[in-house]
């Protein structure tokens, strides 16, 4: 049976004061009070504090714009003798259930940020390891797109249907932007449940039927035909040599997208195994992916190692003159420069028409991964997972053996 009262609570001495079922009032000497909870756990007794004892009348909780509503129980830490009680009777369950009600407690405590200020504690997490141009657009666009509509709400309550509001305006209007705010959204809220701030993943399947698909009426990129392109490939090595057109050689011999390449450093590159492991921050779909060398791209390597100075942590393959990440204006300029129509990204699609026309015993999954596309399991283990990447490796040799064919080679084949 309880034995407090509210009476008693204001007016208990210093001491300890049982109300019933585990449930102390402790006062201190400076009149100071707090709410204790003695509960068996896993066998042994404990003493759990639950918060300061809330000595104000309905009516001054009232004026204070304060009800017992307002915050979640187990986050309260002012509490009532009846919210006491009700916290006390609800860790106790927990207890009963096998679960360590301090545990629950803290978790429940944690200060759970909106979804501006989570932007600002991923992109400070995340920076080091990106570009100064990167940095600034992912909190460019975050701010511009889905502040305006998510910011003040906190991370923990953000649904599909949150995120599908802020991406409409720009989903169908400006489609390019539109995915890569949906992939920084999804990266903030994973962050945010890395830290224990949200408990599920950031919403993908909900999501995109939310949006529908884009419209990819004049999406394809300008590109090289794939018979031209030894002979480009072989040109741009003997003319004069600078960073972009040596960004522009790897693009090539590895049918990477520019972004990648720009972003890739020399900690990523494995000569020994002959592969490039980049990883998940500079892929355009956030998942890590290794990527065979081929001649022709460790033919680039060794000239672009020329350009490595002593001392530089963990550089860059193609930096600028200021030892940053080149612009892809600059390895654009070099396909300008020379007038062709081309862009860096159409050499993808050299690439695969190249294997679909000249490689047709290669399955098109191998194709389709060694472009990183997504590509679903159950195919990689229908190769198994060696092979797959044997496969690739093989697909990628043979492309680097095109490229460095002598043109009249070629034209005799």
């Amino acid at each position: 049976m309880s034995k407090l009262t509210a009476i008693s609570v204001r007016t208990a001495k210093p001491g300890r004061h049982v109300d019933g079922k585990g449930l102390s009032l402790f006062v201190a000497p400076t009149g100071g009070r707090s709410w204790v909870l003695r509960v068996q756990v896993a066998g042994r007794r404990r003493d759990i504090g639950l918060g300061t004892a809330d000595v104000s009348s309905k009516q001054e909780r009232r004026r204070d714009g304060e009800t017992e509503e307002s915050v979640p129980l187990l986050e309260q830490r002012l509490l009532t003798l009846a919210e006491a009680r009700e916290k006390a009777a609800l860790l106790r369950k927990l207890a009963k259930a096998g679960r360590d009600p301090v545990a629950e407690r803290d978790k429940e405590r944690i200060v759970r940020p909106s979804f501006a200020e989570a932007v600002i504690k991923a992109h400070a997490e995340f920076k080091d390891g990106w570009s100064e141009k990167e940095a600034d657009a992912f909190l460019a666009s975050l701010k511009e797109h889905a502040n305006p509509t998510l910011g003040k709400k906190r991370v923990d309550h953000i649904e599909a249907s949150d995120v599908a509001e802020a991406l409409k305006p720009i989903w169908t209007a400006k489609p390019f932007m539109g995915r890569k705010v949906r992939r920084r959204i999804a990266k903030v809220l994973n962050y945010a449940r890395a830290k224990k701030w949200r408990s599920s993943e950031a919403p993908n399947e909900e999501l995109s039927i939310l949006l529908g698909k884009h419209r990819t009426k004049n999406t394809n990129f300008p590109a090289m035909p794939y018979v031209d392109t030894p002979a480009y490939y072989q040109r741009l090595g003997s003319n004069n040599e600078t960073m972009g057109r040596l960004a522009l050689m790897f693009v090539i011999a590895t049918a990477a997208r520019g972004g990648e390449v720009r972003n890739a450093r020399w900690s990523q590159i494995d000569l020994k195994k002959r592969l490039w492991n980049r990883p998940a921050e500079i892929m355009k779909g956030d998942v890590a992916h290794s990527i065979t060398l081929n001649d022709a791209a460790l033919g680039v390597l060794e000239r672009a190692e020329a350009y490595r100075k002593e001392g530089e942590n963990d550089p860059l393959v193609f930096p600028s003159a200021a030892r940053k990440v080149i612009s892809d204006m600059t390895v654009l300029k070099v396909l300008r420069d020379a007038k062709l129509p081309f862009v860096p990204h159409g050499f993808r699609s050299s690439f695969r028409d190249w294997a679909a026309e000249k490689v047709p015993e290669i399955p098109d999954p191998v194709a389709e991964a060694a472009l990183a596309h997504g590509v679903p399991d159950k195919v990689v283990a229908a190769y198994k997972r060696t092979t797959f990447l044997e496969m690739r490796r093989n697909l990628l040799d043979k492309w680097g053996a095109y490229l460095l064919t002598p043109p009249a080679a070629e034209r005799a084949a």
